[in-house]
């Protein structure tokens, strides 16, 4: 008798987007002719940029000819990606890494996920609330959360609310920690962390013998000049953080699929004797065992990114998408509604009306003005009483999008 994984048995009953996608089907199923803005889930509209599509072709272009032909390639990533992310993302922050420390992958989403494996299941573990639900999934199918409370809560999870109390920005544990999920600019806030705010996280780890797990996948569309990219900016960080990037949502590889994450050799676990091991030497064992590495055209693709063109064309596409979040912030200041974030990040956290739960405004923006976001709960407990909405749209469609929610009646 093949038996289940009982922890599954624990997580809800759908994936948060997975549920969005439903109610809009089953409206679409009543109402055929509908045109629904979707400004919901943080999938891009702009195509790819020409350097990009560029490095593509040359990459593609090499496959096809047996001097150049690729076959397998490191799970690691090819040195020439990890050498271009050194020398334009860290090296000009004043923070240095070696090759073997950067490892490419196939998307940000799947790292978050899967790092888990490399900890023990004793490990408690925090996140901030709300918080994208990888973070906290899982951990579920993995067995380190508990069994779900009726508050929306896991009974092994330390949670960090991020309420309008403390301006959406957690506070340090009251309890000790072993792994801590952060993410900044945040999702679904949109809030971030100065320097000096995310120094008490490191010395909290580096007292703690904790691991943060930063995931700084929106860091390049930070605009003010105060806030770090990178947690290893932060003294000390090298010796007890794990950073991820993607390239999804900075160059558009939500349909390409490349990311990187960052284990320094210096970040260390212990084990049952007390003996610490470098997490690099054993998150190359994961992916080595169960990843067989991005593909050579895609990784051409990513290193177009940093040609001087690249850089200049990424940069317009940004531009684009925070002017769609200066957008959204007015539209919704001028209707009245709390907001935050769309600053820093291309995300607005908007507080719902009234008494409506977050979802109750899904169905009304849905329903009424034909306009999709994101209920806050499905974030966590915390969530509840907000609700997102991306900047990835269109102009065009951002534009209609706020002319509609302005027509709202509440």
């Amino acid at each position: 008798m093949a038996k289940i994984n009982q922890n599954y048995l624990e997580l809800p009953g759908n994936y948060l987007f997975s549920e969005i996608a439903r109610r809009i089907q089953a409206y679409k199923n009543e109402h055929p002719a509908a045109d629904i803005i979707r400004l919901g889930i943080g999938d891009v509209t702009r195509p790819l940029v020409p350097e990009v599509i560029s490095g593509l072709q040359r990459g593609v272009a090499e496959m096809g000819d047996a001097r150049t032909f690729k076959g397998y390639g490191p799970e690691q990533g090819y040195q020439f990606l990890s050498e271009k992310i050194i020398e334009h993302e860290f090296r000009p922050r004043g923070v240095e890494l070696d090759p073997d420390e950067i490892f490419i992958s196939d998307g940000a989403k799947c790292d978050t996920g899967n790092i888990q494996e490399i900890f023990g299941l004793d490990n408690i573990v925090a996140v901030t609330d709300p918080v994208y639900p990888v973070y906290v999934d899982s951990n579920v199918m993995a067995g380190r959360a508990g069994k779900l409370g009726g508050d929306g809560r896991y009974e092994k999870i330390v949670y960090l609310p991020c309420t309008e109390a403390n301006g959406l920005k957690p506070e340090l544990p009251g309890t000790k920690v072993d792994l801590i999920y952060l993410c900044f600019p945040n999702n679904p806030t949109g809030m971030t962390l100065t320097k000096e705010e995310l120094k008490p996280w490191v010395d909290y780890a580096r007292a703690h013998q904790a691991i943060i797990l930063y995931d700084a996948a929106y860091e390049s569309y930070i605009q003010e000049a105060d806030i770090p990219h990178s947690i290893y900016e932060v003294e000390g960080a090298k010796e007890v953080a794990i950073e991820f990037r993607s390239y999804s949502k900075t160059a558009g590889f939500t349909g390409t699929r490349c990311a990187f994450t960052v284990v320094p050799k210096t970040v260390l676990a212990y084990d049952a004797d007390g003996n610490g091991h470098s997490l690099n030497r054993f998150w190359l064992r994961r992916q080595t065992t169960k990843f067989n590495g991005v593909s050579y055209p895609i990784q051409a693709g990513a290193a177009a990114i940093y040609s001087e063109a690249g850089r200049s064309q990424i940069r317009e596409v940004i531009r684009y998408y925070m002017t769609n979040a200066a957008l959204i912030r007015q539209g919704l200041q001028a209707s009245g509604f709390t907001i935050y974030g769309g600053v820093n990040a291309p995300y607005i956290w908007l507080k719902t009306p009234g008494s409506l739960t977050s979802w109750q405004f899904f169905d009304k923006l849905l329903h009424e003005v034909q306009v999709v976001g994101t209920p806050g709960a499905g974030f966590g407990p915390s969530g509840e009483g907000f609700f997102r909405l991306t900047a990835f749209g269109s102009r065009e469609n951002t534009e209609r999008a706020m002319e509609r929610i302005q027509k709202l009646k509440f």
